[in-house]
């Protein structure tokens, strides 16, 4: 069985569908928490105590970069890596302790985050931890928080420069097709102008041809009435320049009413070019305004991520 639909029922369908896009694209279902919990951290055959930090989005590669460069930041200490598992002794955490402290950690790339897991030792088997202390329990949880925060910040700054190129390009196809509708313009009118000046010229080539060919027949009337001589052969060497003339002047003429057709059809072209090239700028400024609610949600995701 066949529905009809009628215009108004296909636009709101158009409609919907187009809200169904915008939330179902990628990288438009909003920001994800970021999580900083105590946990038991496993590295080689014994558990630490340690934070469990989840880093939303962020690509594991430039985390995991990251997080290294963050270690050695302040000090000669490398950090050692083996089978996965991050190794620092000395590292320079000002915001934890004021003397150097190890860290020990291990970065996991899981579906739609990074995992870290970090713990931190202070001196010879004394860990940050609750029995260490609150404040500087807190102090590593902030310091953990603040590195998975930047990763999500950057992360979400390349989503919003993407999104912004894109809106970029589309402006800039806008004005492609906006510049292209003014020179469309611009050649209809020159070419009009075109038209009327050589119409103009055309009427007084015909009325000059006309009077020109009514000259000739009188010299030829008048030289066949004269004698054979010198009289005739001067009328006929003024005869001969008079049809030179006439043929400047069709030549003139001919050439005139091919620009009037040149013209003529640049103009058809032009004003059929206009209409289509509005019908563009149209789906284009649609386009841009869809892009630009794409924009402004990852500017908010950002603004929210930013305040975590």
């Amino acid at each position: 069985m066949i529905i009809g639909l009628n215009l108004n029922d296909m636009k709101r369908s158009l409609l919907y569908l187009c809200i169904a896009l915008l939330t179902t694209a990628p990288g438009l279902n909003g920001q994800k928490p970021i999580k900083v919990l105590e946990d038991s951290v496993q590295f080689g055959n014994y558990l630490y105590p340690g934070f469990n930090v989840t880093i939303p989005e962020a690509g594991y590669d430039k985390v995991l970069k990251n997080w290294i460069k963050t270690q050695e930041s302040g000090t000669k200490s490398k950090v050692q890596t083996d089978n996965g598992e991050m190794t620092i002794f000395g590292a320079i955490i000002k915001e934890v302790s004021p003397s150097p402290v190890n860290i020990y950690s291990r970065l996991m790339n899981e579906d739609t985050l990074s995992r870290l897991m970090v713990s931190i030792e202070l001196k010879k088997d004394q860990y940050v931890e609750a029995a260490v202390g609150d404040i500087q329990l807190t102090s590593a949880r902030n310091y953990l928080k603040e590195f998975a925060k930047d990763q999500y910040i950057d992360f979400v700054k390349e989503e919003l420069a993407a999104e912004e190129k894109i809106l970029r390009d589309l402006k800039q196809e806008l004005g492609s097709l906006e510049n292209s509708k003014a020179r469309s313009q611009k050649t209809a009118k020159n070419k009009r102008n075109t038209v009327n000046d050589e119409q103009e010229k055309l009427l007084v080539k015909h009325n000059e041809l006309s009077l020109l060919s009514n000259e000739i027949i009188g010299k030829n009337n008048e030289m066949m009435a004269m004698p054979v001589g010198a009289g005739r052969d001067a009328m006929a060497a003024q005869i001969k320049e008079l049809e030179k003339r006439r043929k400047q002047l069709q030549n003139e003429i001919g050439k005139s009413e091919n620009r009037i057709n040149k013209a003529r059809s640049d103009i058809d072209q032009a004003d059929r070019a206009i209409p289509r090239n509005e019908s563009e700028q149209n789906v284009m400024k649609s386009k841009i305004d869809a892009q630009q609610a794409v924009v402004q949600k990852f500017i908010d995701k950002l603004n929210t991520v930013k305040l975590y």
